[in-house]
This record gives structure tokens, sequence and C-alpha cells, in this order.
């Protein structure tokens, strides 16, 4: 369990019935506040939907996702959602959400390829968002405005718990600082991505890291982005390809960058093209999602999504995820939580 990290001396400031208590909470609290700042209504997701159709999130293009044969459908396949990034846009239009306004949901996704450490678990729950927006609030300036929104909803959700529970103390800070990816390799160029991270989250405590998907200058990626959601090649007022990104934040009980949130203006119909060429996808352009958005059929968005266990890890000072939720865990990985004073549930 090479990745697994134990923080020296680890002792939970909460016990079981306190941090069930504090995620019922912190999770009812959250997403009231992110509905008012976005402007957004709840809707009910699904958990899978069928192969083929291009609705599933591709992640990295990698993942293999869970499937199942559906008995009354002649055993046609159907996968476990890995996130509802285009699901939502579908709903958006099927609900006729008019510009300014949207919705959110619980997405629960099983990510059976997930590589297991503190952060990472083969069980995932975000809050999945979209909204609808016009072709003038394409730009880096109305992305950055909305992260400041869900940046203050997490701040204000930092001090409920802490107001609760004064044994835990606020850490994040005021503000939220931007940067792009090209900016951030040329000012730690010697480091991988990760590593970049963990130095500019350190510095400032909380980063929006803009243009994930795009190669740099470097020839390589900050990140893996799919091709058919965020919008990762425009290039924007300020010179740089991208509007998309990651709100990540320094937390200190790891002693690493955590990241809360991956979003982005969605890709439009010459970006959407422009993508599916670079990463040699244009095969993805007859699927039922692609075709819905080529012929207009789509509202332009924007969207996200929020990890639910996550934001409760960071709000309640947990060290690993699965103090916050029941997932499968390695039973050696299980015995060195247990031995470093992580309880698992």
């Amino acid at each position: 369990m090479s990745q697994l990290i134990k923080p020296a001396g680890y002792k939970p400031l909460l016990d079981m019935r306190q941090t069930e208590q504090g995620i019922k909470q912190i999770k009812d609290f959250f997403q009231q506040n992110l509905a008012t700042e976005l402007r957004l209504r709840r809707v009910t997701a699904p958990l899978f939907v069928l192969k083929g159709l291009g609705i599933n999130d591709d992640l990295n293009g990698v993942e293999r996702p869970v499937t199942f044969p559906i008995k009354d459908l002649g055993d046609a396949q159907a996968e476990v959602v890995h996130s509802l990034a285009k699901w939502k846009r579908l709903t958006l239009a099927e609900y006729q959400i008019q510009p300014g306004y949207g919705i959110y949901t619980d997405m629960n996704a099983i990510r059976a390829d997930e590589e297991l450490d503190n952060l990472h678990s083969l069980y995932v729950d975000q809050w999945d968002w979209e909204a609808v927006i016009t072709r003038e609030d394409r730009t880096i300036h109305f992305l950055e405005d909305v992260v400041r929104r869900i940046y203050s909803a997490i701040r204000r959700t930092e001090y409920l718990a802490c107001e609760f529970y004064p044994q835990l103390k606020p850490f994040l800070p005021e503000t939220i600082h931007f940067i792009h990816s090209q900016d951030l390799l040329d000012m730690y160029p010697t480091l991988s991505p990760h590593e970049r991270e963990d130095a500019i989250c350190k510095k400032y405590g909380a980063v929006f890291v803009e243009g994930i998907g795009g190669k740099l200058s470097d020839g390589k990626k900050h990140d893996g982005r799919a091709p058919d959601y965020d919008d990762w090649s425009t290039v924007a007022e300020n010179g740089k390809a991208g509007l998309n990104g990651d709100i990540l934040i320094w937390y200190p009980v790891l002693g690493r960058s955590f990241e809360l949130s991956s979003m982005g203006i969605r890709v439009d119909k010459e970006s959407l093209l422009r993508q599916l060429k670079i990463e040699g996808q244009e095969q993805r352009e007859k699927l039922y999602f692609h075709q819905q958005l080529l012929n207009g059929k789509l509202p332009l968005s924007i969207g996200g999504g929020i990890g639910q266990s996550r934001l409760c890890m960071v709000m309640l000072h947990k060290a690993h995820i699965g103090e916050i939720q029941a997932s499968i865990w390695p039973e050696d990985m299980r015995k060195e939580c247990e031995e470093a004073g992580m309880p698992l549930i």
C-alpha cells in the first residue's frame, strides 16, 4: 500500500456518531447553498444508462464501466455511470431549462478501475450540476465567477462544521487563486503535474487550475479530459486554451493538494468536432449524444461535479475517504488504516 498516506499521530476529531451526524449536516447545507448560488433545481438521476449511446462519461478513455445485460431488453447492455457529464445536458434540453438556471443531482457511480488510496474509492458520490448559458457567457471571466460562487458555498459549509464541532478549526483561505495549467508548468518546469498542484496549493491554500485536457508546451497534458464534455481547446480572452479546470485546496491533514471539483464550460459544435479530431475519436460523432449536440438540439451549458464524500472528509478533517463512506477496500489497507488510527466504515 505504497500510495496510502498515514499522517503521523493522526486521531479522528469526531467519533462515529458525530461523524455520521456531520455528514448529514454538511450534505444538506452545502447542496442548498450550491442550489441558491447557481440557481439550480434538484432532479432525479440514473444509476445506469444504455451502452452505445455516448451518454456515459468516458473519463480518461481507458476506465472500464461496470456493465450488465437487461433481460427485458433482449440482453441489451447497460453501463453503471462514471459520472453524468453528458446526461445532464440532455436533461437540460428535456426540461427546457432557460439560460441562467440549471439542475443538480445526487450522482452515485462505480469506478472499478480506480486506484485505491486516501482519496479514491470504488464508490463515487458527487453533486453533479449543469446550468444553461448564453453564447456570450462562454468566457473565462464567466467561468471564474461561477468558481468563486462555488468556493463561497464551500467556505460557508466549513464555517457551519466548525461552529457545530468546536474541535474543528477552519483552514480554507478567504479567496481562491486562479492559474492556467501552462503558467503552472512555466512556474514549476521540473515538477510533475501532481507535484505542481501540491506546490501551488501549499502557496495559496485554494486554487482553480484552468485549461486541463490539451497538451502544454512540454507536449504533455496536465491531466486527461474526455473530448466531448469540457471545452479545453477553445482559446479564451487571456490567449490560452481551455474553458475548464479543477478546484483544488491544500489539505493539512494529509499534507497534499486535494481536488474537490472538476468543472467547465461545455463543448459547442465547433469545439466538439475539434476535440474529437485531436483525440482521434471522430467515430463518436455518430453516437446519440453527439448527434443531438451537432444538430443543435442541446443548449450551451456549464457544469461539473463536486465530491460529496470528499467535501465531508475535508469538512470533518478525516484522513481517509473510507472514514466517510462505506466501500470495499483491500484487507491489508484496512489493517494499515486501523493501525494508523484511520477506522474505515
